[in-house]
């Protein structure tokens, strides 16, 4: 027997698991009131039966049928259970043999039908009359009416299918469902919603009681249980948390322990378990059944799974236009309203508009320039040092927006006031974007204010991208009165050992 139950989650009670809670009242319901009501009902009726003449004509019958059906090597009737009813047959204990023959549905039905003792048999009349009087005492059948029928002949029973999820063969067989049922239920309905989660239950519990009918049919007795529904919520659970590692509680036979593995794991190892059980000969539990549910829930979650993913790309993508067309609209109003200011010469709230325009829009170099040119008007001002940083701290990527940042670091040097406020790493920044345009001039005043902070974790690269570009450019003499600079800072790199030399 294996068994693994998993620790991660726990019910809440504020939003209460209330259909996990309604299916398991049903089942109880179902259970002690109709499947236990018509077991008193048999039990008396077994009283009756022992002190009636039908045992004399029904029990031998009854024994002969059993043993002939042990002789099939696929019936579930074993010879141990022959034995029993001959033990019984022997003792008088007609009591317990009318509980089984009540519970054998193939032989009442050939019984009743008039097909065990025949019309042609001398005894035929007095049965038969024996028969009439006992009939009022039995009970009417329930579980054997609502269960899936394994006898021969007995078609697809699409109704039973369903029912017979709600059928137990002892309390047992209803607790020890009902327990698996809830700590695998409560998860499930709060991940898919009480009506789905329902859905996929009553479904993967008609797809395990069809499949075991595929199986069983012609073995004679009936299936009944909620284990093939759980089976699938069982599938449906690892399937929906597929590679988290989830701890569980199982057990192996007698050993039993904790442990921590991803869900999906558990799905080949219970099936496995479920097949070798049935190929193994197992009688009395409907393993197919196990594995026809384990099989359905797997489905319908993997399913659910890929539809929902579909849903959120369309949903994202949607949601996505939604909120571009929005920051779109929004951009437009705020350049509209900055456009605006600047044309009445408004500066002071053209910038302030502007501001406005490059939180939304903060890469946008047409966007940026506007925001300078407005706040250069008053150089004091933040506006006019926080353009001035968003126009050094774009990506430029093309020389127009290295042009742009040029431009502005100059008229940002000549009027920023009370000091230009631009930091260490910005700076570095610029001294790229500068070699890169060939404006010596101004990347070697910019490293001269660097070299004031040497000890910056960028300027020994800085300082060499600064001494290849000169030495590049053909500007040896510039570049030969960096090497001091270099020696010091970057006295490993190629460019400087070069220059070392050179001098030499």
């Amino acid at each position: 027997m294996f068994i693994a139950i998993p620790l991660e989650n726990k019910p809440s009670w504020q939003s209460p698991p209330w259909m996990t809670v309604l299916l398991i009242v049903i089942n109880c319901l179902v259970f002690w009131v109709w499947q236990e009501g018509e077991e008193r009902g048999a039990e008396r009726a077994a009283k009756t039966y022992a002190h009636t003449a039908l045992p004399a004509m029904e029990v031998p019958e009854f024994v002969k049928y059993l043993d002939e059906q042990s002789q099939n090597k696929d019936s579930r009737i074993t010879k141990q259970l022959v034995r029993m009813t001959q033990g019984l047959q022997k003792s008088h204990d007609y009591e317990q043999l009318y509980m089984l023959m009540w519970q054998e549905g193939s032989f009442r039905r050939q019984l009743l039908a008039g097909e065990v003792i025949k019309p042609g048999d001398p005894a035929y009349a007095e049965w038969q009359a024996a028969r009439a009087r006992f009939a009022p005492q039995e009970p009417k059948p329930f579980t054997s009416r609502w269960a899936m029928s394994y006898e021969p002949g007995a078609g697809l029973q699409p109704v039973q299918a369903f029912t017979s999820t709600f059928l137990h063969g002892s309390t047992g067989h209803l607790v020890g469902n009902m327990v698996f049922l809830f700590l695998f239920g409560f998860t499930l309905e709060m991940a898919l919603g009480a009506g789905l989660y329902l859905c996929f239950y009553v479904v993967s519990g008609i797809s395990a009681s069809l499949f075991a009918g595929l199986f069983y049919a012609g073995m004679g007795s009936y299936g009944l249980g909620a284990s093939g529904a759980i089976a699938g919520l069982m599938a449906m659970y690892v399937v929906l948390y597929r590679m988290r590692r989830i701890r569980f509680f199982y057990m192996l036979a007698f050993y039993f322990n904790y442990a921590t593995w991803p869900a999906l794991v558990l799905l080949p190892v219970w099936m496995g378990f479920e097949l070798a059980q049935h190929w193994m000969g197992g009688r009395g539990v409907a393993y197919m059944a196990h594995f026809g549910g384990l099989v359905a829930g797997g489905i319908l979650m993997a399913l659910y799974l890929q539809l929902r993913r579909k849903e959120s790309v369309v949903e994202e993508a949607a949601r996505d236009k939604q909120v571009a067309k929005a920051q779109a609209d929004a951009l437009q109003a705020a350049v509209q309203r900055a456009q605006q200011h600047t044309d009445a010469l408004a500066f002071d709230r053209a910038a302030r508009a502007w501001r406005e325009a490059a939180k939304l829009a903060p890469t946008d170099p047409k966007i940026l320039r506007a925001w300078f040119e407005s706040a250069r008007h008053a150089p004091a001002s933040d506006d006019f040092h926080l353009a001035a940083r968003a126009i050094f701290k774009l990506p430029a990527r093309t020389d127009a927006d290295r042009q742009l940042q040029h431009r502005s670091w100059r008229t940002y040097c000549e009027r920023a006031q009370p000091v230009p406020r631009i930091s260490s790493n910005t700076l570095h920044a610029l001294v790229l974007c500068f070699v890169r345009l060939g404006e010596w001039d101004d990347a070697q005043k910019l490293c001269q204010q660097l070299e004031k902070a040497a000890d910056h974790p960028q300027w020994p690269g800085t300082l060499a991208l600064l001494a290849n570009g000169l030495t590049k450019a053909g500007r040896m003499d510039d570049a030969r009165r960096w090497l001091p600079a270099l020696q010091q800072a970057a006295p490993n790199e190629p460019v400087t050992r070069w220059l070392g030399g050179a001098v030499r």
